[in-house]
């Protein structure tokens, strides 16, 4: 059995190095040198790779998804009829993301930009303090991301409301679900943070419209994917002052281009789609052991549902 290893140049070295650290015996090959292609049973890949490539493997059993997000597998062609999908499910990244939206939450709350335009100009005077038990977090998706960035923001004493297509119950969580429960949350949200993944439902879910619904002054924090955003909508609300301010960590297209707005905007803060990256010797483990669930027959873990989109 022969594993395709696909993603960046400069990492993957890394990752393969990982994946024997966990097996030394795996015969793994560096796209594009995959050798002979009916050996390679298992490709290991990221969003760069073209899935029209993957045809190429008349055996391959397997296509691990080098993140949690697996909205690039939907694109046409989509991966190869009757390969079973699974993505990364790592608790660093989940732990990342939480960082992540921390960060960017309590930057908006205690007035970062103010105070850093203070600094700008040598101004020494106080604002008036922020109440956290005020501020309400709002934020679009539940699964495994949503439910701990909720977590750490209950802790530091935000009150969390959580949005998702079916109805779910997490415990001191507010949740709302569906296009009615969408507009409810909105409307009681000080800073909305989208963790959701994107699917034909979700894409271009903050827009004119949803964004019009928030609170006068909200904050919107957006490390799902550019796709759920309509950039021009936000930018509009930004410059009418509906909208005080937004922390995007993805975009769409990615890079996002130099001439883009966003860049330069005062309003808006910019990452470059690294709010939460894999590191491939946490995630190889898990990587190695569908390998190995797939040599023994075994139940796959971690397996993508298609109809789900996620």
């Amino acid at each position: 059995m022969a594993i395709l290893l696909s993603t960046k140049a400069a990492i993957m070295a890394e990752w393969r190095d990982a994946m024997l650290a966990v097996d030394p015996s795996l015969d793994i090959r560096l796209f594009p040198d995959a050798g002979e292609p009916a050996e390679i049973e298992v490709a290991v890949c990221w969003s760069s790779h073209d899935m029209a490539e993957l045809r190429r493997y008349p055996n391959l059993k397997l296509l691990v998804s080098m993140g949690a997000g697996v909205d690039h597998l939907l694109r046409a062609p989509g991966p190869p009829p009757g390969v079973p999908v699974a993505r990364l499910k790592d608790d660093r990244l989940t732990t990342a993301m939480g960082e992540w939206v921390l960060l960017n939450v309590l930057r908006f709350h205690r007035q970062d930009a103010e105070y850093r335009a203070q600094q700008a100009q040598r101004l020494w005077r106080e604002l008036p303090a922020p109440d956290t038990a005020q501020r309400r977090v709002g934020i679009l998706g539940l699964g495994q991301l949503g439910t701990h960035a909720a977590g750490l923001l209950r802790v530091v004493g935000f009150p969390v409301l959580g949005w998702t297509r079916q109805p779910r119950q997490i415990e001191g969580v507010t949740c709302f679900a569906g296009a009615e429960g969408l507009r409810a949350m909105l409307g009681q949200t000080d800073i909305l943070v989208c963790l959701l993944p994107l699917t034909p439902q979700t894409r271009g879910i903050i827009n004119r419209e949803t964004l019009a619904l928030l609170p006068p002054g909200s904050f919107v924090i957006n490390s799902g994917r550019g796709g759920h955003m309509v950039a021009d909508d936000l930018l509009a609300a930004l410059d009418s002052g509906h909208i005080a301010g937004a922390a995007l960590d993805v975009f769409e297209p990615e890079p996002l281009p130099a001439e883009h707005r966003f860049w330069g905007h005062e309003k808006v803060l910019v990452w470059p789609h690294a709010s939460s990256i894999t590191i491939p010797r946490s995630a190889a483990p898990q990587v190695v052991e569908n390998i190995h669930r797939l040599r023994q027959g075994r139940a796959l873990i971690n397996l993508v549902d298609f109809s789900a989109g996620y």
